[in-house]
């Protein structure tokens, strides 16, 4: 149906002919002029915090929903890092009614003393100057979170306005700062009576619209995760996060408030996480220790009814999804150790294999924390840490806390080497009925399904893939699609729910299979190379209808537990087929939800002539519409899976695809009040 616009997903193919040739006469001659004209007054010279504000996405990532809220995590992480030095037991974040967002804690507050080498104050020095704080060298604190370093200053750089409120030695000291600059200096005050001994900072602030071009409100879920998230990680730690906002506000005009205070810290996570599942066993195996600087947190619990595991890992409190070397040390020494236990109870025999490290944590929840002086964190996102001296310091400790924990309880090792002889007997049959597959791939002379429209080109970084159900829909896909970079793969039916299914029947059912082949995704449990994969963009089109819904939500199912990676990297999509067509006399325009119905039809004014069109189902669609609405890379809308917070996907994953009942029941109840149930499509 035509190549895709230049510029949307792949780059420009009318490129000049000096960008195709660099070394052509008129390249050259243009290149001569530019260098001509290349002195010193081309150089710019960015003081202060001016490199923040013309290049803010380098600070925070971007300047999109995420950007916004990584402001609140800066200083956020300033208390944090307070209480892990010993000084701070109570953090408080509010959304204020003007659209600012205020932090306090009770540590020991921003010095406010001259500083010997700026001359300021240390707090305007802390709140004007990069990389000006506590954490650099052994001075301040011995271990410190927040993932770039970029602190305080960043987000005073990129608000409107500032308001620093210091309680230290008795006296109370204000200054304010806009778009970065202070306004005046440092005021100090004695501080009121009764409230002398009072010590700790409190920041305000109000994101710079001139910067968050997309809005600067605050979303109080994406905040409320993060904030529970760093109360388990830092046990005993108080946070309250208040919403002031009118909308958040009650009848009574109470503001929506909740308290994160988890004693048990990491233990309660688990137990969280666990809360819907039945655990193997009711005891959390608990580590808590240090060796040369390094403190090591853990916390494990198998669970009977889960066929695969959930680690999530830490380091200083930051959420380490690409992994690194201090789960690479937990992964060993549980292989390490189980084994030595099923030698030892004869569950295993010597001449036996060993069991896989996907079989003994089949069913594992764990969290390990880790925090380390000075961390080094590898990767475009630094989320994966580096240092060498922590996989063997976590292997350590928590192989002489399990293996001491399993000598005193016979009766947990015992249920969880059953768990895993069962999953690696699961794991031998899927191996037995892939190497069917495949004998069977190599008879027919082709190795991907002979369902899949495949595309021509062969690099995977252009291509993309659809997923659609049943082959009316296939059939309009494959003619409506661009052979050149677009495949398409029908689906009969609804494919099998993998949360409650173990591998032995994921790898015998046929529409399973036809997805992992023709993907190449490869084993499930074995680490994920994006190298092996045969399209960057996953896309799911399924109807708009409850059937479709829950394909789709099959669908992610599948990623999720299947290879995780897949969704955090980014390379599942969801497509947006229209709802409506509206036709008025030889015109016609697609509505994709009711709202664009009915500014639709707003636009036409009282009873105009029209007809609409209800698409239930793609193979309804002609080719060349739904190429026009779902798949012309120029005019379609795509959603892009991505996972904000891993804890909560994982829960509503377990509630919804799961075997318990009543936790489903009881989630649908709590949210079918958000749902305008009178437009459900059943």
């Amino acid at each position: 149906m035509g190549a895709p616009a230049p510029g949307v997903i792949f780059p420009p193919r009318d490129l000049p002919s000096c960008a195709l040739d660099p070394g052509s006469p008129t390249c050259m001659s243009e290149a001569s002029k530019v260098e001509a004209a290349y002195g010193a007054e081309q150089i710019q010279v960015l003081e202060g915090l001016e490199p923040v504000r013309k290049r803010p996405g380098m600070y925070i990532g971007s300047t999109g929903p995420r950007g916004l809220h990584h402001l609140v995590y800066e200083v956020v992480d300033n208390s944090v890092d307070e209480a892990l030095a010993g000084h701070c037991d109570s953090i408080v974040v509010v959304l204020n009614a003007d659209g600012s967002c205020s932090v306090t804690d009770n540590g020991r507050g921003i010095p406010t003393d001259v500083h010997p080498r700026t001359g300021k104050s240390a707090l305007e020095t802390v709140l004007t100057v990069l990389h000006a704080g506590g954490k650099f060298g052994a001075g301040g604190y011995k271990v410190s979170g927040g993932l770039h370093g970029v602190g305080v200053s960043v987000v005073n750089a990129l608000s409107e306005w500032v308001e620093v409120t210091v309680h230290r030695q008795q006296q109370v000291h204000t200054q304010r700062f806009e778009r970065g600059q202070p306004i005046g200096i440092l005021a100090s005050v004695p501080a009121p009576a009764g409230d002398e001994e009072r010590t700790g900072t409190s920041v305000r602030f109000k994101p710079d619209i001139e910067i968050f071009s997309v809005g600067i409100e605050f979303d109080y879920q994406t905040l409320s995760s993060r904030l529970r998230e760093l109360a388990y990680l830092n046990g005993g730690v108080r946070i309250v996060f208040r919403d002031e906002r009118p909308a958040a506000l009650t009848a009574d005009g109470e503001a929506h408030e909740e308290i994160y205070h988890y004693v048990g810290g990491i233990k309660e996570y688990v137990a969280y996480m666990n809360a819907e599942k039945d655990p193997l066993h009711p005891d959390i195996i608990y580590v808590n220790s240090e060796k040369e600087g390094v403190q090591v947190e853990a916390a494990l619990q198998w669970c009977v009814d889960a066929y695969s595991d959930s680690i999530l890992g830490f380091a200083n409190n930051i959420r380490t999804v690409d992994g690194g070397t201090h789960i690479e040390g937990l992964k060993t020494v549980l292989t390490r150790t189980l084994n030595a236990f099923a030698k030892k109870r004869g569950k295993r025999k010597e001449a036996d294999s060993n069991l896989a490290g996907e079989n003994i944590r089949e069913g594992l929840t764990a969290v390990l924390s880790v925090k380390v002086p000075e961390p080094e964190f590898e990767g475009q996102t630094k989320t994966k840490l580096g240092n060498t001296e922590v996989r063997g310091i976590v292997d350590t400790l928590v192989g002489e806390a399990l293996g001491e924990f399993l000598e005193f309880n016979p009766s947990v090792i015992d249920l969880i080497l059953e768990k895993a002889i069962q999953a690696f007997n699961a794991a031998e049959a899927a191996r037995r009925a892939r190497e069917l597959v495949r004998r069977k791939s190599v008879l027919e002379s082709s190795t991907l399904p002979g369902k899949l429209a495949d595309c021509s080109s062969r690099d995977p970084s252009e291509s993309e893939i659809y997923i659609v159900e049943g082959d009316s829909a296939g059939g309009s896909a494959k003619q409506g699609r661009d052979r050149r970079f677009q495949a398409i793969l029908p689906l009969r039916g609804k494919i099998l729910n993998i949360e409650k299914t173990d591998d032995a029947k994921i790898y015998k059912n046929t529409e399973i299979q036809a997805l992992i082949t023709a993907l190449g995704l490869g084993i499930k449990g074995e680490d994920f190379d994006a190298k092996n994969l045969r399209y960057h963009r996953i896309v799911i089109m399924t109807d708009a209808d409850v059937d479709g819904a829950h394909i789709r939500t099959l669908l992610l199912t599948f990623f999720y537990r299947y290879q995780k990676a897949l969704v955090e990297g980014g390379y599942i999509y969801i497509a947006c087929p229209p709802l409506y067509k509206v036709e008025r006399g030889k015109n016609h325009s697609y509505c994709y939800n009711e709202s664009d119905l009915r500014t639709t039809l707003d636009g036409f004014g009282e009873k105009a002539n029209y007809t609409i069109q209800r698409f239930k189902g793609l193979g309804e669609m002609m080719p060349k519409q739904l190429w026009e609405t779902t798949m012309d890379p120029s005019t379609r809308t795509m959603k892009r899976v991505e996972i904000e917070d891993a804890l909560e996907a994982d829960r509503i994953f377990t509630i919804l695809m799961g075997d318990k009942v009543a936790p489903r029941r009881e989630f649908i109840e709590t949210h079918s009040a958000e749902l305008d149930l009178a437009q459900l499509d059943i």
